[in-house]
This record gives C-alpha cells, structure tokens and sequence, in this order.
C-alpha cells in the first residue's frame, strides 16, 4: 500500500469583516475601539473603508527599486523544514563516509525516512522493534496497509541508511564514547533531492583503499579520482523531480580484490617493502584503532581527516566494501557534524527589480505556474496549492518577496505633506485622514506618539511588494503592538490569524510539534522565518481565522495576536503599527517577556510612560488613568529594585540623560532590554551596562565600586506621579458624583441641566470612555427625549392634524395611552426632574376624561354629530394615539348622514332621485353600523320605488294609443303615497290636470246652447294634441273641422270668381251691412225665423246638414238665407 498523500487543506473560519459608515470611519481609533470586543477573539479583522474612500497612489514607481527575499516554501514550514534537515544530517553523514544519499520509494512513493526513524525510536529503537516484530505495525502508523510485506521493507532500509547513523549519533561506532553533544545538523541551505534518493556505493570499485605507507617516501598527496570530483552532489542545490532507485549497500561477504584491479601504486610499494626492511618497521605504525593491529592491512582505512586507520570489519556497523572517495573517521565524523548549527534566515536575491520588473516576473511565474491568466486563477487553488507545496519534500518552488521596504526612502503610497506627488484639491482630505498610515501611529489617541525616535515599520509605514506564493511567517508584532495593513492594488493577500490569548498555546505547539528547530533558536518565532499549516494548529486546539485582503481594504492585527499569510499575485500593500491606551499594560509585560528571552527592545517602555508623565496638564484624562497605572507599577518595581541593588552595597549613584544615549550604549549586557530609568556600571568594564534585574551578573568586583546611573530619582519620579494622579482624579471625581447620581433616591434627584453639564463636562475633559459615561448619555439622552416628548404632546404639535372630520390626523410614532402611562412612570423612574412630568399627568387624566366619554358616544345607538364633533376636538389636544378616534370619526360620518338622510326625508318636495342616489353612494362608503343599515335599506327600497313610477310614469305618456284619463288617474293615486321628488309623475299630473280641462271646455262648449265658432274649435283640437291622453270628443271635432274646411272650399269654388277681391262672406250676404240689417230685422223675425233658426241649429251640425237644407229651401232667397246663415255660424269673420 503506497504512502497516504497529505490531507487536502481545509480552510479555517473567516475573520470579522467590519464596514463602517462614514460617521464611524471619521476616527480610527474611536472605531477600533468599538468593535474591538469582537475583533480580538479572532486576532485580526478586516476593514472595508465606505465606498467613496479612495486615496490615490502616491509612491514614486520611478524611484522605487528594492532587492526582494528568495523564499524557498517548503524551507518554510517547521515540520517540512525538520525533515530537510534530518535529511540534510543524514546526506552529509553518509557523504562523509564517502557515499551519496539516494532516497527509496516505498509503494510508488518517496520513503519519509524522518518520520520512519522518528517511530522507530518511539517504538524503543532498532533493536527492540526486530526483536518484538513491530515492522508491520510502524509501516500502518506510516500509512499503508497491512499485509503487503511493508515492514520488511523499511527494516531493510532502515537498516542501510538509518541505523548506521543512529549507531554513531549513540556514539557506538568510535572506540571510545567521546562524542556527547547533540550532533543534529540544523544548518539549512539549499539541498538537492535527485542526489539523495537512496544511499548506494558504487558498483564496481578499484582496489580497495588502503593506509598510504611510506608517505614520507613517496611524497603521497590525497586526491580523488577527477570523475569523483566532477560528480560529487551539492547537497544544497535545487533540482527537478528524480525517480530512486533502490539501494543497495554492503554484502555479506568480504569482497575479494582482482589482481587486475590493484592499484600500481601500491604495486610499488609492495615492490618497496620486499626490497628494503627499515620501511617495513614504519609500515607498522599504521594499526587499527580499534583491534590494535596492522593486519589485512588490505582492508585497513585511512581517515582523509586526520589519517588515521581503522580496519573496515572493525568498525560499527561494518563495512563491507571499501568506499570511493573522501572516508571519515567516526571521530572525524563526530567533529563534522557536531559543529554548531547556524540560524535560519532569507537570502537576498541578486538582483535589483522595479515595480514594472517584478510585477512582470510575477505574473509569468503565475501564469505559467497554474497555465491560465493570473486573473482567473481561484483563490481557494492558490491557498491549496501554497499549503501543499510548503508541505512537501518532493515540490521546490521558491519565489521572492520585496517586504519590509522603507517608505522614508521611496515615499508612502499614501500622500504626505510636501511629498513629490502632487495631490489634487478633492484628494487633500486624505492627508490629513486617520486611515493615512503616515498619520495613524502619531495620532493624539496612539501612545507611539510619545516615543521621540522615528522607528520603521513601527511609526514609519514600511512597504511589501508580493507575488504569488511570497508569505510572510508567523509572528507578533514589536511590544505586542497593533498593526494595520492596507492592500493599495493588486491581488488578494491571505492572511490567518491567532487571537492573543491563544499566543503561548500557539507557541507550545511549534515547539511541540518541531523542538528541533527550537533548540538552536529559542527566539525562531521573532525571526518571521517559520510557518506551520493552519490545519496542524487547529488541530492541537489552537484558534485560528483566515481572511482574503483584497484591494482597497485594511486588515487590523491586536496586540500578541500571531498571524501569517502569503500573496495570491502581484500586488502591492503598506503596514506600520500602532498602540492605544488599552495596549500599554500589554506592552509592559511584553518587555519582561523581552528580558527573559534576551531580545532586544525596539524602543523604552518606561521613557514611553515617562515622557507622557512630563504633558499631565495637557493629558487626555483616559491617557492619565493608564499612565496613572503604568506609573505606579514602574515605580513600585524600581523603588523594589532600587532597594535590593542598595543592599548589596551598591552605594555610588549619578544621574545619567539615556536619553541622549544610542540605544546600543543603554543595553543590558545580560538581557539587552533598553535601560532608561537606571542602570548599573563597574569601571572594570565601563563599556557594559546591566539593568538592576541583572546587577549581580556584571562582574565579580566588589559591590562598592558598582555606580547606580539614574535618570530621575525617586524624589523626582514621585511628583511626575501625582502630576498624573492630578489630572485623573478630576475623572474619578466626576465618576463618583455621576454614580451618586445614577444610583439616585427620590428625593435626590437633579435636574436635567445638571445631566447636561456632567456630560459636557466628560467632553470636554476627554474622560474615558467607559460604560458610566456611556449610560450617563444614555440617561441624559432619554431624559432629553422624555422631555422633548412631554412639551411637545403638551404643546400639541408633535403631528400635523386635520378639522375636516374632526380630531387628530392618523399619526406616526405617536405614544399609546398605555405607553403614556408607562412614559410618566418612566418620567418618575428617571434620576433627574423633568418639568413636564406634572403636566403629562394631567394630560393623562384628561385622555382617561376622553376615553370614559368616548365609550358612552360609541356605545349610544344614535349619538348626536355635535357631541361627537365636540369630543374629536378635544382629542386636538392630546397628543396621544387614542384607539377610540377611528371609532368616533366613524360615527360621526354615519351620524352625519344619518342626519342628512333625515333632513332629506323630512323634505320630500326636494327629495330627488340624485339626492337619493348621493345618499346612497355616501352610505356604501361608511363603516357598517345598523342605524346606518336601515337607513340605507329605507333609502335604497325609496329610490327602487321611485325610479320603478318613474320609469312606468313615462311609458304610460308614451305610449301610443294614448292611455284613458282613469288610467292615468288611478296611477296618480298611488305616486301620491311615495315621498319624493318625481319629475315624470309630476308631469303626469299635470297631463292629467290639462286633459280634465279640456274635455270640460268640450263639453261647455256641446253644451252651452251657442253655435260654436271655427276657430274655438281648431283651438281645442290644436291643445289636444299636446296632451298624451285618450280624448274621446277629439275626434268628432276633427271630423267637424275637416268637413267645414271641406265646404268652405267648395263655396269658395262655387260662388267666388278667381282672384275675387271679396270674401265668400261678402259674396254671399247682401251689400248691406249685412250684419246691421241682420240685428235690425232680427226682432221682427224672431217669431217667423224661430221655427227655422231651431231647425237650422239642430241640424246644421255639418256641411252635409248644409245641402240638405238646400235642397229643402223652395225658393231662392230661402236658399240664400239658409246658405248665409251656415256661413255665419261656421265663418264669423268671412
């Protein structure tokens, strides 16, 4: 079963990612602060700046040239960096034996002999593992499965590569055991993997090498073979892949020399000591070490280190063949590899690049890397890749990095004031902006403001130009600091990150998980030279969080808060550190941790916190209650410390300006902490300087002729303290009279005015940001509100309103009743007085008025409009969100238009049908209610009934034939019953009215005894036709008018000559004055005509009765007068 391959990485959680607005991004560290509660669980977070904060690029690229680092990546990781090493001790172990390392492939797989001698020496060694037969169990805990013989395998390599290693490590292969220091090589430079896949001495070998007698004689020089030279391996060269071949080592039976194959060399000294005797006593001096003798002087070796000789079967483990080339000695060997190791660290690459060049570089490397443009690689690839790569032996890729570049020299991506780069006038606000990583370390709020000397990377931003794959190992910043790191352009930066408590949890891992590479470097962590996977971290329960850095973003790392990460391209980045007030606790315990490492400070705490001792007028009362804290641990341990140096006798002191002092000259010779408060010198070395920790370890000289240097004296240090003290006790003041006021009794209680000056009073004095202040603006806030929210529902403008139907419009925001009531409870719960608080209870009393009133309208069947209008308008008045205004502006609408239906029928004269419907279409849109019900159903069923008469009214107008007058009559009878306005019914009445006139004319006219006139009769017929009723009479007058008008136009023919200027009448009365002599006559003939003029008027009813009488007439005259008479009756005026 081959080898597992490494698990796929899996990456860690996402970090906090943060996106402040542009109010919060105003102040940094005001922003910092807020969410640093919840960023420094995770140890980094992410800031993604408001979307309009761009600042330009203002780094000179024509200036810009740097040297980058060669970072070899799986030199990186501390595990796959132990292995090369052993690989690396190994390699050179057998070539100093004179073999070269070949490493075997089990399983189709490079064999990891490190991890196979690791649990072989778990196991108890090599021994015990052959005598209790564990090989099988060692090759399943190295992956592969059982049953494949496995064990076998890696016993016999084992067995030819390690345990010959193992035995002189023990020192079991020397003579004596003279070799007792750990002879593990950690030097590491670059190896070549093809040179070391298996350890094999050569196939065919030339004479065995033998001890160079008679070296005097001859004049021997050592030398190899030139091939041997040409190919011997550099073991620390970078090569491509190599396929192994086993390996093959010493046989079992010594190896018998070909005559052939002797050396002409030692063919003549062979020749030499037959002939001459005296040389042979010499070649005496030449014995094995070991054995004591000079024997099989064939197989007798000469160490080319200091020539001495060892019998090849005498030594541990044997040698059964002679090797080719350069051979140890075990003690020459022992000397070898037991040199000190040297400490790991970067190479600076050979050459110089610009921006264009290295980013040229570095996208061709991707690109050709992943065969795809740089830009649609995925990130998640990129991170596996980097993880895998850095964790095998097989893959070398080295890549290089341009960090750590000084923006002093080359200038800030960010603009400066009196920079080269010319900032346009709408870019100027970022350089005076916070987030400006030039101004961030010296902001009022950043204790770094304080350190006089300008320090790179930590008050001055440095610079990182990245490629992919280029990384930066794990670390905590300088004194446990902030850091902040902003991408200007490129491609992502990954980052991971391990919260500051998990700090030493982290620590214990690496060293758990690689000692090695600790032993010879306790401080490797400080180096930034190691990384580990973050899997293998998570997995022995160490937090850690991952983040993807792009463009245009911050990432924020928290103090002793470890991180790493590597570049997925091109791109270009800028970091410097800063420290805030909460830091400065941390950053003290950081330089005791300095002092037990023996690491150099980058600055003095203590001349920090002194030097803000010297500004307490002036200081921010948050910063004099840190300082005020820092000061009293610093004296207290000096004032410790000052006691002990004095009674060991130390009695000479003089005060010393460190401050003028180079950093180098103020070291502490033991722990090169920086000295700034004291310090101890002996004038048997005034060069060395020990701080009072150390004052016993500066010489053995006499306590009395030690020198205490002081900056101040205690005297000195004292009132710099209550200087501080001072300014913070103004807080703590305030903070007692704030508590007093918060945790207040009823009868204690300020005003709101007083609230207002406390909080003022924080402002401007700059009090801490604390969680009292907090809930005082809190308190203040709401008092303010309460009151604000009390005048203006007492002023009763707090919502605009509306009279149209009465009460307040329909408000937003506006307090329940019961959130009234909670509100005045509220205002008595408060710690201040607020004015307002009586009149809001008044203003309770009178909602608790309107809501009594409000049940009892609501709850009347039929409440008055005026009532329910008075009441709205007392709501006007309370600002408050009354359940019960719906209600009443409901039921005034339906008292309304109960009264305006009232009204309405109560005037049925005007009561139309558009009246009705109005009504009606009004009601439809009111709440439903069973007064407004029945109204509307009364109203509706009047409105059906009408328009039913009214439509029936108007077809019996129109009807044709015209209806009988009883008809009508009986249908005015019952329109009389309906109360409305009906226009159709109306004219049917007055239709009626005209026809009952006109028949009674008709009928006056029959029986009123006088001949009727022409013209009356047109008359009655002409009104007849605009009266849309039957008229009996109607149509024997027509008949009678159409007959006269008959006759008439046949006298006309008979007795009229054409164009006559007479008229019938004329024609047909005598000249005279027909009618004078008519009237004249009348009385005499009264009684003579009588019978005749009673005939006449009974029977002259028509033209027809006209003839006849004619015809009766016996003479003409009777003719005549008979004729003239109808005249006169049917023409007056003729």
């Amino acid at each position: 079963m081959s080898q597992p391959q490494l698990n796929e990485f899996i990456p860690p959680p996402e970090c906090p990612v943060f996106e402040p607005s542009c109010e919060e991004f105003a102040d940094p560290f005001a922003y910092i602060n807020k969410i640093r509660p919840i960023a420094e669980k995770t140890g980094i977070c992410k800031i993604r700046p408001p979307p309009e904060w761009q600042p330009p690029f203002s780094c000179d690229v024509d200036r810009l040239k740097f040297t980058p680092r060669i970072q070899r990546l799986n030199e990186l990781e501390a595990q796959t960096r132990v292995k090369l090493n052993f690989l690396d001790q190994i390699a050179k172990f057998w070539e100093l034996q004179g073999c070269t390392l070949k490493i075997p492939q089990v399983e189709r797989k490079i064999l990891d002999l490190y991890q196979l001698n690791k649990l072989v020496n778990e196991e108890g060694g090599f021994d015990a593992v052959c005598r209790e037969r564990r090989w099988t169990k060692i090759s399943v805990k190295m992956g592969f499965a059982p049953g494949k013989a496995i064990g076998s395998h890696l016993r016999t390599h084992y067995e030819r590569i390690l345990y010959p290693y193992n035995l002189f490590q023990t020192g079991a292969n020397l003579h004596k055991p003279t070799l007792t220091n750990d002879t593990k090589d950690k030097e590491y430079t670059p190896h070549d993997l093809p040179q070391r896949q298996s350890v094999q001495p050569q196939e065919t070998c030339s004479i065995a090498r033998r001890a160079k007698r008679m070296r005097s004689e001859r004049g021997y020089v050592k030398s190899e073979r030139g091939e041997d030279c040409e190919t011997r391996p550099n073991l620390r060269r970078r090569m491509g892949t190599y396929k192994p071949e086993p390996m093959r080592m010493a046989v079992p039976a010594i190896k018998q020399e070909p005559v052939q194959h002797e050396d002409p060399i030692d063919y003549d000294e062979t020749a030499l000591n037959k002939k001459n005797k005296p040389v042979e006593s010499k070649v005496d001096q030449y014995m094995c070490l070991v054995c004591g003798t000079g024997s099989a002087e064939d197989r007798l070796l000469l160490c080319d280190g200091c020539d001495d000789s060892y019998h090849t079967f005498c030594l541990i483990p044997p040698l059964h063949d002679v090797p080719k080339g350069d051979w140890r000695c075990p003690k020459c060997l022992a000397q070898e590899c037991g040199k000190p190791p040297v400490a790991f660290g970067f190479e600076q690459a050979s050459r110089n690049y610009t921006l264009q060049t290295f980013g040229d570089m570095a996208d061709s490397f991707k690109s050709d890397y992943f065969n795809m443009p740089v830009h649609m690689v995925p990130t998640e690839l990129v991170e596996k890749e980097f993880w895998r790569l850095v964790s095998t032996i097989e893959d070398d890729v080295t890549v290089e990095y341009g960090a750590d570049i000084a923006s002093k020299e080359f200038g800030s991506g960010f603009p400066v004031k009196n920079g080269h780069f010319e900032v346009s006038p709408e870019d100027e606000q970022y350089l005076s902006s916070g987030w400006n990583l030039n101004n961030m370390p010296v902001l009022d709020s950043s204790v770094l403001t304080h350190i006089t000397a300008d320090i790179c990377g930590m008050k001055l931003p440095w610079l990182y130009v990245g490629m992919c794959f280029s990384s930066f190992c794990w670390h905590i910043e300088d004194h446990w600091s902030y850091s902040i790191n902003y991408l200007h352009w490129g491609e992502p930066k990954t980052w991971y990150g391990a919260p500051g408590y998990a700090a030493e949890h982290l620590e214990a891992v690496m060293k758990k998980l690689a000692p090695e590479l600790f032993e010879s470097q306790p401080d490797l962590l400080h180096q930034l030279v190691t990384i580990m996977n973050p899997n293998t971290l998570m997995n022995n329960g160490v937090p850690i969080y991952r983040t993807n850095q792009c463009a245009g973003e911050f990432v924020i790392t928290f103090p002793r808060a470890y991180h790493s990460g590597f570049n997925q391209g091109f791109n270009f980045a800028e970091a410097v550190n800063f420290c805030t007030m909460d830091w400065m606790p941390i950053g003290r315990k950081c330089v005791e941790h300095y002092r037990q490492l023996s690491r150099y400070c980058v600055f003095s705490h203590d001349e920090m916190v002194c030097n803000m001792a010297t500004k307490a007028d002036s200081m921010d009362i948050d910063l004099a209650s840190a300082v005020l804290k820092e000061m009293n641990v610093m004296i207290q341990e000096e004032e410790e410390l000052r006691d002990k140096v004095k009674k060991m006798g130390v009695v000479q002191s003089q005060q010393v300006d460190y401050e003028l002092l180079p950093d180098e000259e103020r070291q502490c010779y033991t722990c090169l902490t920086t000295c700034y408060l004291s310090g101890i010198t002996c004038p048997c070395s005034p060069d060395k300087l020990v701080c009072l920790h150390h004052a016993q370890d500066l010489c053995s000289c006499p306590h009395s002729n030690l020198t205490l240097h002081l900056k101040f004296t205690l005297d000195e240090l004292y009132p710099m303290m209550a200087a501080v003290k001072l300014r913070a006790e103004s807080y703590s003041n305030w903070l007692c009279y704030v508590q007093d006021i918060l945790e207040h009794k009823e009868n204690k209680k300020r005003g709101l005015e007083e609230l207002h000056s406390l909080v003022e009073q924080a402002e401007v004095k700059m009090f801490p940001q604390t969680s009292l202040l907090d809930q005082l603006r809190i308190v203040t806030s709401e008092a303010e509100r309460c009151a604000a929210m009390a005048q203006q529902l007492l002023n009763g403008k707090r919502q605009t309103r509306y009279r149209s139907g009465g009460g307040k419009s329909q408000s937003q925001n506006e307090l329940t009743v019961e959130e009234l009531r909670s509100f005045v409870q509220q205002l008595d719960n408060l710690p201040c007085n607020i004015r307002q608080a009586p009149l809001l209870k008044d203003l309770l009393t009178r909602v608790d008025d309107f809501q009594q009133h409000s049940e009892r309208l609501l709850s009347d069947e039929a409440p008055s409009p005026q009532e329910l209008q008075d009441l709205l308008d007392v709501s006007l008045g309370l600002d408050v969100e009354l359940p019960q205004l719906p209600l009443l502006r409901e039921r005034l609408e339906q008292a309304r238009w109960l009264e305006a239906v009232q009204q309405a029928n109560s005037r049925p004269d005007s009561l139309c049908l558009d009246t009705m419907r109005r009504l009606i279409d009004q009601g439809v849109g009111l709440a439903p209610h069973s007064s407004v019900e029945r109204a509307m159903a009364r109203l509706q069923e009047l409105l059906t009934v009408s328009e039913q008469w009214e439509e029936r009214v108007l077809s019996l107008m129109e009807a044709r034939p015209y209806h009988r007058i009883e008809t009508l009559e009986t249908a005015l009878e019952e329109v009389e019953n309906i109360p409305a306005y009906l226009p159709n019914c109306l004219q049917l009445k007055d239709v009626v009215i005209k026809a009952k006139k006109w028949l009674h004319e008709v009928e006056t006219l029959q029986l009123g005894g006088r001949i009727p006139v022409l013209d009356s009769i047109c008359e009655l017929v002409l009104r007849a036709e605009g009266i849309p009723v039957r008229l009996d009479p109607l149509s024997r007058l027509e008949a009678l008018v159409s007959d006269v008008q008959a006759w008439k136009e046949s006298a006309a023919k008979t007795f009229l000559l054409k164009n006559s200027p007479y008229s019938l009448l004329e024609v047909l009365c005598p000249k005279c004055d027909v009618a004078t002599a008519h009237q004249k006559s009348r009385p005499k003939k009264m009684k003579e005509s009588s019978p005749i003029s009673k005939k006449a008027s009974t029977k002259l009813d028509s033209l027809s009765d006209v003839e006849r009488a004619l015809s009766e007439s016996k003479d003409s005259a009777s003719a005549v007068r008979t004729l003239v008479l109808s005249v006169c009756f049917f023409f007056p005026k003729a």
